[in-house]
């Protein structure tokens, strides 16, 4: 239950990801600014963190065990998880890119077998290899189907071609987030707590977003005040408070792949807080009946995956 409450925050503080890059995008901001300065400006806020715990030293020696992993997983768990949703913030409305970002929680069900899970017996604790929770998954359509009435009233209106730069960028950052939080799970074995986890990612991450903002430089100059001071906002309560409560639930379900996927599907909540934040702070016009009903569909499935996820494995 603890996970649970821990992932439902953290869908709090996601939500903003999507309502400030909305904002962005309205403003005329850059995407490439966007994604690049989030994490720029992680860096000082959790060194301060991590270095008050004492904790940099440890953080670091643990990089040195695997640079290589540490720059795969980092540049695959950040970099192609943001870097995409900020582009699709130009295709559709904050919570148009926070319903089909639940795709996640059906990528993360079917990730399963690449990694292995711990299993308590008799004889005391032993690793098999994960297997695909096919229950949560089958709950799982129900919040493919929202996704889906969502998108076909958002293509009703644009283009093919935007509809799919909005749905392809989420699904490649739905695989990449799940993917490289597990791996990187497994390369630190619960060696460093979240707050180090996360900190030595974005450390790992950052030739990407050195590339991202050279090409922002480029091609749009440097950002605004307002791009700026709203990135600032994405990195402490996205990057910094969201994160590290999404880690710290997924390191108390690590090793159990169905407790994971109900921690993961927390994350669709993000749905009704960024439609109510988009409302309240940007003025932005309500989601139409159909579009709502995408929604609860996909809160549906969420609740029932939740539940099924808890429900024992017959031998």
């Amino acid at each position: 239950m603890k996970a649970i409450i821990l992932g439902i925050f953290a869908a709090f503080f996601f939500a903003f990801t999507f309502i400030l890059n909305s904002s962005m995008e309205m403003d005329g901001g850059s995407w490439f600014w966007s994604a690049s300065l989030r994490y720029l400006f992680m860096i000082p806020m959790l060194l301060v963190i991590v270095a008050c715990r004492r904790n940099l030293r440890q953080m670091f020696a643990e990089m040195k065990r695997a640079p290589r992993k540490w720059l795969i997983w980092s540049f695959v768990g950040f970099g192609l998880f943001y870097a995409p949703i900020c582009f699709a913030a130009a295709y559709g409305p904050g919570w148009l890119i926070a319903g089909t970002w639940q795709i996640t929680i059906i990528s993360g069900s079917l990730l399963a077998p690449l990694f292995y899970e711990t299993i308590h017996t008799k004889k005391g604790p032993i690793q098999i290899k994960g297997k695909i929770p096919y229950r949560g998954l089958m709950m799982s359509l129900i919040i493919l189907l929202g996704v889906f009435i969502m998108q076909f009233e958002h293509a009703s209106k644009v283009s093919l071609k935007e509809t799919l730069l909005c749905v392809i960028p989420i699904i490649i950052a739905s695989i990449a987030y799940p993917l490289g939080n597990r791996k990187m799970m497994e390369v630190t074995n619960n060696r460093l707590d979240a707050y180090q986890r996360v900190l030595g990612m974005t450390i790992a991450s950052l030739p990407f977003w050195f590339i991202l903002a050279a090409i922002g430089l480029q091609t749009s100059g440097i950002p605004s005040a307002g791009q700026v001071y709203q990135s600032g906002l994405v990195a402490l309560l996205s990057g910094v408070f969201a994160t590290v409560l999404f880690f710290a639930a997924t390191d108390l379900v690590q090793g159990n792949m169905q407790k994971l996927g109900a921690v993961e599907a927390t994350q669709s909540l993000e749905v009704l807080f960024a439609v109510a934040g988009e409302v309240i702070f940007l003025s932005s016009a309500f989601p139409s009946n159909v579009s709502l009903a995408g929604m609860g569909l996909v809160m549906l499935g969420m609740a029932l995956h939740s539940y099924v996820s808890t429900l024992p494995v017959k031998p």
